[in-house]
């Protein structure tokens, strides 16, 4: 590894975790770079959102999507408990907004009522357009929590969220951790390289066309959770970006601006060490790994 590589590895080691970081200058090609086992499979979790994101971006840019419209979200989508996933009764919404929920809180409801009505061959397409090779997307939040269950011996379906909540309090942490959505060998997985590359594209305008990208820029720039890469950074630095949350695994991707206007595409993605719900000392990991990287990048050209 090199100094920055070994600087941001030791970072997470301090924290109980191990770590996967790709860091980029918006816009600049073979320039500098972070990679911290950049190449490596990991698991996207809820970062997987970006794509769909994208997705409904270009629907609504090419008129076969009215994001004034209203949807029914129901009973069906009750998976997390953010947004309208945790709502007790059917909630109706525009596109639009439900499109704001699954980026801003990580609505797993909104996702997954978003990829149902723009299809999944329409979000493959914004990876086959990119040349995203080593991203593959296994469905939208239902399918994952529907692996999860399978793992446990839950029969999956309406109502299983509570059995699976009883399964997986009662599960040993070996049986955790050979949990299907731990593996990027199984779930829905990328690299962080392609994640970056993936916003670098976005942008840059060229993921689609210009209103589709700025529709998923403007709502990633109003992401409600300070806590991972945003931590990292001191107030007047922009940050737009999204999540990615499982058992042991803490992620968050996302685009850096600075009052220079220099722009950085950053991608972190950790595997904590314990299975603990709440890992603060990796969640704050994430913003000091981010920050070390892009500082980097920001000596390392003028």
């Amino acid at each position: 590894m090199s100094g920055i590589a070994e600087r941001v590895a030791w970072v997470f080691a301090e924290a109980g975790a191990r770590g996967f970081v790709h860091a980029r200058e918006v816009g600049v090609t073979g320039g500098p770079e972070v990679d911290v086992r950049a190449d490596e499979p990991v698991v996207l979790a809820s970062v997987f959102k970006i794509p769909v994101a994208l997705a409904y971006a270009r629907e609504v840019a090419a008129g076969r999507l009215a994001e004034t419209d209203r949807t029914l979200v129901t009973s069906r989508y009750r998976i997390g408990g953010i947004g309208t996933a945790g709502c007790a009764d059917d909630v109706e919404l525009s596109w639009r907004d439900l499109a704001l929920f699954m980026m801003t809180m990580s609505d797993n409801a909104a996702t997954d009522t978003i990829y149902h009505r723009v299809g999944a061959a329409t979000v493959d397409a914004v990876l086959d357009d990119l040349g995203l090779t080593r991203t593959r997307i296994l469905g939208c939040c239902e399918d994952l929590f529907a692996s999860m269950a399978i793992d446990l011996g839950v029969v999956p379906g309406e109502g299983a969220e509570k059995d699976v909540e009883a399964a997986l309090e009662a599960a040993t942490p070996d049986r955790l951790w050979q949990l299907s959505i731990m593996d990027p060998e199984k779930t829905t997985a990328s690299t962080p390289r392609e994640i970056t590359t993936l916003l670098d594209a976005v942008w840059t305008d060229r993921a689609g066309v210009p209103e589709a990208c700025e529709r998923v820029r403007t709502i990633m720039a109003q992401q409600v959770w300070p806590h991972r890469l945003s931590s990292g950074f001191a107030t007047g630095v922009r940050i737009a970006a999204k999540t990615g949350t499982l058992p042991a695994v803490r992620n968050e991707a996302g685009v850096v601006t600075y009052p220079d206007g220099r722009r950085y595409a950053v991608a972190v993605f950790t595997r904590a060490h314990s299975l603990e719900d709440r890992q603060p000392a990796v969640d704050a990991a994430i913003g000091r790994a981010g920050r070390l990287a892009v500082e980097h990048l920001r000596t390392s050209t003028h």
